[in-house]
C-alpha cells in the first residue's frame, strides 16, 4: 500500500466538511481503497502516459519544436486553451521567445524583459508563479495579447535545461499556460504535474545533445573524407569542388540557402571571396575584392567598430556573429539587405577564423529560417568546417605554385645549359652581351620561382604594372620553354602593341595569366604545328591582351571556359585571378585559330614601377 489508509480515513474524518457524516469506519476504509487501486491507478497511469510522451519527443526536432510539442501536451493534459516557451538570454539580459502552442510566435513579443515580468520572476526564482487574473497583474505587460486571445489567468512554471558542453550554460526558462477563467484557483496537484512534465524535458534535450555529438563526429569525418576524395582527384584540389561537396552535408544542421569563404587582406581593408555555395545562379563572383568598409558586420568582427550590445536584431558572442534579423540589422548595408530579401534569407550567420590570434578568414551562412541562437555543437561543426577549408586552400594554393613552377622550370633550364656552352668557349668574352642577357634572365626567373613559393602565404603588395612589358617577357619566357620541349614546328611570332597600358595588381598574378594562356595556347597547337601570336591594345577603360594560336576549339569547350569549368588547372588559375583583377575572359573561335582576350581596368595617368 502506497499510505496508510487507517491514518487517511482519522484525518478525513477531521476534516469540518465531514464530522457530521453519519458513515462507519468501514466505509471510510473501503473508499479509501476503493480510490488507491481504481482511481489513483487509473491517474498514475495517465500521468505516467503523458510524461513518457514528453521523453518520447522526437530529439532530431529543433529546441523550439521540442519545447512546443512539449506545451502542446501539457495544455492538453491541464485543461489550457495556450502555452508559450521563453528562453532567457543571457547576451541580451531578456526572455526570448522560444516556441508556442499553438504555433503562432508572430503574435507575441519576440523579446521580454527580465525584470519586471512574470517570465523573469519565475527564472529568477525558479518557483512557479499562479496569477488568477492577468489584467490584474502589473508583471504581465502585454495586455493586448490578453483581450486578443480571450485568456485571464495564467500558471507559469520553471524549465532548466542543464549544460551538456563544458562552454555550454545551464539554460532556464519558463512554460507559461493561459486559461479562459477568470479568478482561476489553481490546485497543489496542477502545478505538481506541471512542475513534473517541464523536468521532463531536460531528458528530451539531454537525448538530443547525445544524438548531437554523435552527428557532430559524423559532419566531420564526413568533411575530412571529402577533402581527401578531392585532393586524390587528377586536377589536384580545388577550393570549390571541396564547397560544393561539403556544405550539403550541413543541410539537416541549419537550412542552408548560401555559403561563403572571405579571405581578409594583410591591412584590413578589403574581403576577398574565396569560396562560394551555390556557385550558380548569380549568388558568388569568386575571387571579387569588397571592401571591407561596406560591411557593418566584418568590421565588427575585425575589431574596427564598436557594438553597442543592445540591439534584439543580432547576437554576438565570442566564436559567432548571428543576425537573427536581417531587414531590422544595423550590422547589414543596404544592399546586403536588399539581398536578403530577394533571396528569402532570414537570418545569417558570420564565424570568424582566426589564424596565430588574427581574423584571417571569415565563413557566412545563409539561412532559410529565422534562427534564434545556434548551439555550441553546431558553432563547434562550423568552426571545425572553417579549419579544414583553410588547410584546403592553402593546399589549393600549393598546387598552383607547383602548376605554375613548370614554365619558369623548363626556361631556366635551357637558358642555364645556354649560358654554360657559351661560358665554355674560350672566346666567351665576345658573347659578353649575351650572357649577360642569359644571366639576367636567370636571377629574374628563379626569383620569381621564389615568389610562386611565397605566394603560398602571401602575394605582397599590388602596384602599377605595364602589361605589354609583362606580356613580352612572358613570351620570351614560353618561347625557350617550347624550344627545350622540343617543339621545333611552333613558330612565335609578336603582332602590334600599345606601350601605355599600366594596370593596378599583383604582379605575380599578372605573370601567372600569361604563363598560363601561353602555355594552353601551346599544348592547343596541332601536332603538325602551327603558331603562336601576342598583341596588346586599350579598348576605353580596359587594357586588352590576346593570345592566339592555330588550332580550333569548339564552342562547347569554348562556352564551357568562360564559364571556369574548362579542364587542367591553368584556367582554373587564371579565373581566380581574373576575378580579383575584376577583369574579363573571352575566348573567339575561327576556322583554324583560337584567340583569348583578357580584359584589366586601365589605371591612366600613373607611371608604372619597373617590371
Amino acid at each position: 500500500m502506497l499510505i496508510n489508509l487507517e491514518n487517511l480515513v482519522r484525518k478525513i474524518q477531521n476534516e469540518p466538511w465531514a464530522k457530521d457524516a453519519s458513515l462507519g469506519s468501514d466505509f471510510w476504509l473501503h473508499l479509501m481503497q476503493w480510490i488507491e487501486q481504481d482511481v489513483m491507478c487509473d491517474f498514475l497511469e495517465q500521468v505516467i502516459e503523458q510524461v513518457d510522451e514528453i521523453v518520447d519527443i522526437d530529439p532530431d526536432l529543433n529546441e523550439p519544436q521540442i519545447l512546443g510539442n512539449a506545451t502542446r501536451l501539457m495544455v492538453e493534459f491541464l485543461g489550457a486553451q495556450s502555452g508559450s516557451v521563453r528562453i532567457y538570454d543571457p547576451q541580451t539580459e531578456q526572455m526570448l521567445s522560444y516556441g508556442s502552442y499553438p504555433l503562432k510566435e508572430d503574435d507575441r513579443e519576440r523579446y521580454i524583459p527580465l525584470e519586471r515580468s512574470i517570465a523573469g520572476e519565475v527564472v529568477k526564482t525558479r518557483r512557479p508563479s499562479l496569477v488568477p487574473d492577468i489584467v490584474d497583474e502589473d508583471l504581465y505587460l502585454d495586455k493586448k495579447f490578453v483581450y486578443r486571445k480571450g485568456v485571464r489567468s495564467l500558471m507559469a512554471v520553471p524549465i532548466e535545461i542543464p549544460r551538456f558542453f563544458p562552454r555550454e550554460r545551464d539554460a532556464v526558462g519558463v512554460i507559461q499556460l493561459y486559461y479562459k477563467s477568470k479568478g482561476r484557483i489553481f490546485t497543489s496537484l496542477e502545478v505538481q504535474l506541471a512542475n513534473l512534465m517541464a523536468k521532463r524535458l531536460s531528458a528530451v534535450i539531454a537525448r538530443k545533445k547525445i544524438f548531437s555529438m554523435q552527428r557532430v563526429n559524423e559532419k566531420k569525418e564526413a568533411i575530412v573524407g571529402h577533402i581527401f576524395r578531392t585532393l586524390g582527384t587528377r586536377g589536384g584540389i580545388k577550393i570549390k569542388d571541396v564547397f560544393n561537396r561539403v556544405i550539403p552535408e550541413l543541410a539537416d544542421v541549419v537550412n542552408v540557402q548560401s555559403c561563403s569563404l572571405f579571405s581578409i587582406t594583410e591591412d584590413l581593408k578589403n574581403v576577398i571571396l574565396e569560396a562560394g555555395y551555390p556557385e550558380a545562379r548569380g549568388y558568388h563572383s569568386i575571387g571579387k575584392v569588397f571592401p571591407a568598409s561596406d560591411f557593418p558586420s566584418f568590421k565588427l568582427l575585425l575589431n574596427l567598430r564598436d557594438y553597442s550590445g543592445q540591439s534584439p536584431y543580432e547576437i554576438v558572442a565570442p566564436s559567432y556573429l548571428l543576425v537573427v534579423d536581417p531587414q531590422r540589422s544595423e550590422l547589414l548595408s543596404r544592399n546586403l539587405k536588399r539581398f536578403a530579401l530577394l533571396h528569402s534569407i532570414n537570418s545569417i550567420l558570420y564565424v570568424p577564423l582566426n589564424v596565430d590570434g588574427e581574423v584571417r578568414h571569415i565563413m557566412v551562412f545563409d539561412a532559410l529560417d529565422q534562427i534564434q541562437r545556434y548551439r555550441d555543437d553546431e558553432i563547434d561543426i562550423f568552426l571545425f568546417l572553417g579549419r579544414e577549408l583553410i588547410k584546403a586552400q592553402e593546399m589549393e594554393r600549393l598546387d598552383d605554385a607547383l602548376h605554375d613552377f613548370k614554365n619558369p622550370a623548363i626556361a631556366t633550364a635551357g637558358f642555364a645549359r645556354r649560358l654554360k656552352k657559351l661560358l665554355e668557349q674560350e672566346d666567351y668574352v665576345d658573347s659578353k652581351e649575351q650572357i649577360l642577357k642569359y644571366a639576367d634572365i636567370l636571377v629574374e626567373e628563379t626569383s620569381r620561382i621564389q615568389e610562386l613559393s611565397l605566394s603560398i602565404y602571401k602575394t605582397g603588395k599590388e602596384q602599377l604594372v605595364n602589361m605589354t612589358e609583362v606580356l613580352k617577357r612572358r613570351f620570351e619566357i614560353n618561347k625557350e620553354a617550347i624550344r627545350e620541349q622540343g617543339r621545333r614546328n611552333i613558330v612565335s611570332k609578336e603582332g602590334a602593341f600599345q606601350d601605355d597600358l599600366n594596370v593596378w595588381c599583383h604582379l605575380i598574378h599578372l605573370e601567372r595569366v600569361f604563363d598560363n594562356l601561353l602555355s594552353n595556347a601551346t599544348n592547343a597547337v596541332p601536332p603538325g604545328g602551327g603558331e603562336i601570336v601576342i598583341r596588346t591594345y586599350a579598348q576605353g577603360e580596359w587594357a586588352c591582351a590576346e593570345i592566339s594560336n592555330t588550332g580550333h576549339i569548339s564552342e562547347e569547350d569554348r562556352l564551357r571556359i568562360l564559364e571556369g569549368e574548362g579542364q587542367g588547372r591553368g584556367l582554373y588559375i587564371t579565373h581566380r585571378i581574373m576575378g580579383l583583377f575584376n577583369g574579363e575572359i573571352d575566348i573567339q573561335s575561327k576556322k583554324v585559330t583560337t584567340t583569348i582576350v583578357i580584359r584589366i581596368p586601365r589605371s591612366a595617368g600613373r607611371r608604372p614601377l619597373s617590371v
